[in-house]
């Protein structure tokens, strides 16, 4: 299925892409950081990719356009060949699905799809640390590290805090993954999982790629990690003040909540939902202490509290739109 052209545009491509060469493409949604995007793009280019790999860059600001203009220039003397296109509605599942299903339309060979942020720098081995776990575990998703790198130094104590911490540290077969800034996305799952892939309901909270993890497993697909696929996350000053870490644990707690309504849905699977919650908060203060010990951080201490106070909230309709806002966020 080709990709809706009244809300998706091809801005660029590169005139000597060869579709039927591609088999692997690495799409990189983007809003507003065009000079973090050429460094991006800089690092896929460091990792000496071949005719077979692909770029779709997916600009998410239809009217500024920031990121598809630097994106075009950078196409015009890179090695790596690709696509740019502007995804119109605005929210990152919608600019997400525009990548994807641009990429299945456009190159026929298809075998996988790779995702990095516009704020992220590829490490040397990123996509053949990727690819490697994948053909050693036969898992359909793969993930990797996000390593959170801030652009003050002194502030880099905060890696500590789990909004930044990844969910696993060795190679091999997982449960499951939760972030879509970093993974590696095998054809069969794009082609068997209901469009769009990420639901837009969770466009501006987040959590549209937890959901799509939650969905692919209930229909048996199969997750790794890659311990030496890592990227590089830079961290603006903002994500270490009190207010961001605050605003993203409650929003957590809130993503957890809607998630396991959407997995038991009706009143017996919210009234299980809510009762989870409450013994959450329970625990939280003794969970809270030993994390704060461990870290020896107050405020890296209430991260359990608020994820349970999120939770709660979200009961309410109270949820954080982190994303609402990129500047802010």
């Amino acid at each position: 299925m080709a990709p809706d052209h009244s809300t998706v545009t091809e801005h660029a491509r590169s005139p000597a892409l060869k579709p039927d060469s591609v088999r692997i493409v690495v799409t990189v949604p983007t809003f507003r950081r065009p000079d973090h995007l050429i460094t991006t793009l800089d690092s896929l280019q460091a990792q000496g990719l071949g005719a077979e790999t692909a770029v779709v860059i997916m600009d998410n600001d239809a009217e500024g356009l920031q990121g598809a203009q630097a994106a075009a220039e950078w196409l015009q003397t890179a090695s790596i060949k690709g696509i740019v296109i502007v995804a119109h509605q605005r929210g990152n599942c919608h600019a997400y699905n525009a990548g994807w299903e641009t990429a299945l339309a456009e190159f026929p060979r298809l075998t996988h799809i790779a995702v990095i942020d516009d704020d992220e720098i590829a490490g040397p081995d990123w996509l053949s640390g990727l690819l490697s776990t994948a053909q050693k575990t036969g898992a359909d998703l793969i993930g990797g590290p996000q390593v959170p790198v801030f652009a003050d130094s002194a502030l880099n104590g905060w890696r500590k805090h789990p909004v930044f911490t990844p969910h696993y540290s060795e190679t091999g077969l997982v449960p499951i993954l939760y972030s879509s800034g970093n993974v590696l996305i095998s054809r069969s799952v794009l082609d068997i999982m209901p469009r769009p892939y990420l639901d837009p309901a969770f466009n501006f909270i987040g959590g549209g790629d937890s959901d799509f993890y939650r969905r692919a497993k209930a229909r048996g697909f199969s997750f790794g990690w890659s311990a030496e696929a890592a990227v590089m996350e830079t961290l603006p000053a903002r994500r270490a003040e009190f207010s961001w870490l605050n605003a993203r644990s409650l929003r957590n707690g809130a993503i957890s909540s809607i998630l396991e309504k959407r997995q038991r849905p009706g009143i017996p699977g919210r009234a299980r939902t809510i009762l989870k919650s409450v013994a959450l908060l329970a625990v939280a203060p003794w969970r809270g202490l030993r994390l704060g010990v461990q870290t020896g951080s107050a405020v890296i201490g209430l991260y359990h509290i608020q994820v349970a106070l999120g939770r709660l909230m979200e009961e309410f309709g109270m949820v954080n739109e982190q994303y609402r806002n990129p500047e802010s966020n």
